[in-house]
């Protein structure tokens, strides 16, 4: 079992960046593949962006490909999600997740950190 923690999410203007960070603890995190979901009011959660443990397998949301990369830090139990060139309709709550499967369908991740507000205004 594996505890996540989300930090990073706040307010930024359009064109801006912001670097989200999720932290695990309670278990080896390199066993566990992870995802950046979001959630925008009225809308479906999405995946974000995804790795697996192994590192060969990555997606992205094909509106945030070229704007948003995600890395892992195994040896820091971390991953995290640089977002550049903001956009409005990037504002969303956002969440890690995290398990064990390779390649994880958008509902079988089985642990979740808390989410964070990520606002994309002037």
């Amino acid at each position: 079992q594996v505890q996540l923690v989300e930090s990073g999410g706040g307010l930024v203007q359009p064109g801006g960046s912001l670097r989200l960070s999720c932290v695990a603890s309670g278990d080896t995190f390199s066993r566990y593949s992870i995802a950046w979901f979001r959630q925008a009011p009225g809308k479906e959660r999405d995946i974000v962006a995804a790795m697996s443990w192994s590192g060969g397998s990555t997606y992205y949301l094909s509106s945030v490909l070229g704007r948003f990369t995600m890395s892992r830090d195994n040896a820091k139990n971390s991953v995290y999600l640089q977002m550049n060139s903001l956009k409005p309709e990037d504002t969303a709550v956002y969440s890690c997740a995290a398990d064990l499967r390779l390649v994880p369908g958008r509902d079988e991740y089985e642990y979740w950190g808390q989410g964070m507000q990520v606002t994309v205004s002037s």
